[in-house]
């Protein structure tokens, strides 16, 4: 199967794609990954993509839909994959029905201020990138590392509800674009971590 995880910023699609993708020993594509990855490297597309992302806006069209043609191109899509944080916008998802099959777009579902708080939460060790929930957290070191933690800076709640900004715009639409294609299928987020992933299972095998 070729699907595509979407939902806001701190759904936690991230986390069901990994879970699903193993569970069915699919890849797990992930932009966001990519894009901090190249940012990390300080390679070309990382400077271009870094005001972007550290501005809460979304990185251009071209430069996102190059790195994902290219990905599935590779021997381990040919089984299928889970695409996470992208499309984006209408447009991209145009552009990708060129190059690729979607056979289910799944739709994790949670009210923006329930996301907030979320994310405005969320903390990294700056030495290994571990993730962690302040609320969660003792102290302010990684317990695997012992490396200080910190707020990713486009975590803050500011950039945050920018960012809810730029999905309702943008990202949202896609909603109806899928629903159309008879592709669309809803999971509520705001359930325990398992129960989605149980939704998302019941899916998948139906």
């Amino acid at each position: 199967m070729n699907m595509i995880f979407l939902g806001p910023p701190g759904a936690g699609k991230g986390t069901q794609a990994v879970i699903i993708a193993k569970r069915y020993s699919l890849p797990h594509i992930s932009t966001g990954d990519m894009l901090r990855g190249a940012i990390a490297d300080r390679t070309e597309l990382g400077s271009k993509a870094k005001a972007f992302i550290d501005a809460g806006e979304l990185v251009p069209d071209d430069v996102v839909i190059g790195i994902v043609k290219e990905r599935l191109k590779k021997d381990d899509c040919k089984r299928g994959y889970i695409l996470d944080g992208f499309p984006r916008t209408v447009a991209q998802a145009e552009a990708l029905s060129g190059f690729a099959d979607i056979d289910a777009c799944i739709l994790i579902d949670v009210p923006v201020d329930v996301l907030v708080r979320r994310i405005a939460s969320r903390r990294v060790c700056k030495d290994c990138g571990a993730p962690y929930i302040a609320t969660e957290v003792a102290g302010s070191r990684c317990e695997k590392c012992g490396g200080e933690l910190i707020q990713r800076p486009d975590d803050n709640e500011e950039t945050v509800r920018n960012r809810m900004e730029v999905y309702e715009k943008s990202t949202s639409p896609l909603i109806e674009y899928y629903a159309a294609k008879g592709l669309l299928f809803r999971v509520s987020g705001s359930q325990d971590l398992d129960e989605v992933t149980r939704d998302i299972v019941k899916i998948v095998e139906r």
